[in-house]
């Protein structure tokens, strides 16, 4: 019988074999704003991220590494792209962070492959916390250690997005570009810093 969370990560993470592969097939899916990627993870993985953010899925997803992805990219990625412009879209962080520093705890994050790992430790590139943003960059650098020579400028690119996001909260303490959809007043500085190129990631 199939495990529930298998067809979220065929869908997340395709049918390559390596990173690089992997990567070419799904960044714009990751990465990339489509209405047509948010209706199809509304459409296919609704109801399963709705259940994730009511923490319904916690006991029997946590008990293997590949459930344990699944469920963090049900809680920081899917809302993104199901609840797109609105607070809800953050709504799963807290959980998702959570459940990141535990597994990384007793080394959870080692049983994935280095492309997977990405999606963990971009949970902590999410947070609003220096803190968490020292601790995702530490581990981009470790994944760019590791990565093999022909995929290194891929998680050289990880890496600098990390080191980017980083850079902003050590700033401002806070993503600016989310203030409008959370109802927060941005400041004089927050604003000028909107207007330039690659603010908004």
């Amino acid at each position: 019988m199939p495990v529930p969370w298998q067809q979220l990560l065929d869908w997340w993470f395709g049918q390559g074999t390596t990173a690089r592969e992997i990567s070419a097939e799904k960044h714009v899916l990751w990465f990339g704003y489509r209405n047509a990627q948010d209706a199809q993870a509304r459409e296919r993985f609704g109801a399963l991220c709705e259940q994730a953010l009511r923490g319904e899925l916690d006991d029997a997803w946590t008990a293997s590494p590949e459930g344990w992805l699944a469920l963090i990219l049900l809680l920081d990625q899917l809302p993104r792209m199901i609840h797109r412009g609105t607070p809800q879209a953050f709504a799963g962080d807290a959980r998702a962070q959570q459940l990141v520093r535990q597994g990384l705890a007793h080394g959870g994050d080692v049983l994935l492959a280095p492309i997977q790992r990405v999606f963990i430790y971009l949970v902590l590139e999410h947070a609003e916390d220096l803190a968490q943003q020292e601790l995702a960059v530490a581990h981009f650098e470790q994944l760019r250690e590791i990565a093999a020579a022909d995929e290194q400028l891929l998680f050289d690119d990880f890496l600098d997005y990390a080191r980017r996001h980083r850079a902003v909260i050590a700033r401002f303490g806070r993503f600016p570009h989310r203030n409008a959809t959370l109802g927060r007043e941005s400041s004089e500085a927050e604003r000028a810093f909107l207007t330039e190129p690659g603010s908004r990631f």
